[in-house]
């Protein structure tokens, strides 16, 4: 249950990063040779908002009956 939990939170996620809209406002620039610091883009983003919600479900799992193996018919 809790890898299912891991794997909902990662998928949400992905599915909001993957619904924002990226705008660049600023170019970036690298530093030069002497080692000086160098200039980062700037970037403006715009994520979707999402609601989550929880709701408690009842599902039914069926019974699975096994017996063991008769032990003359095993090699």
């Amino acid at each position: 249950m809790r890898k299912f939990a891991i794997f909902a939170v990662g998928g949400v996620l992905a599915l909001g990063l993957s619904a924002c809209d990226v705008e660049k406002t600023q170019d970036g620039e690298l530093p030069e040779v002497d080692v000086e610091a160098g200039q980062l883009p700037e970037y403006n983003v715009d994520t979707a908002d999402v609601d989550v919600t929880t709701e408690e479900r009842v599902v039914e799992v069926p019974v699975i009956e096994t017996e063991p193996a008769d032990a003359s018919t095993v090699d």
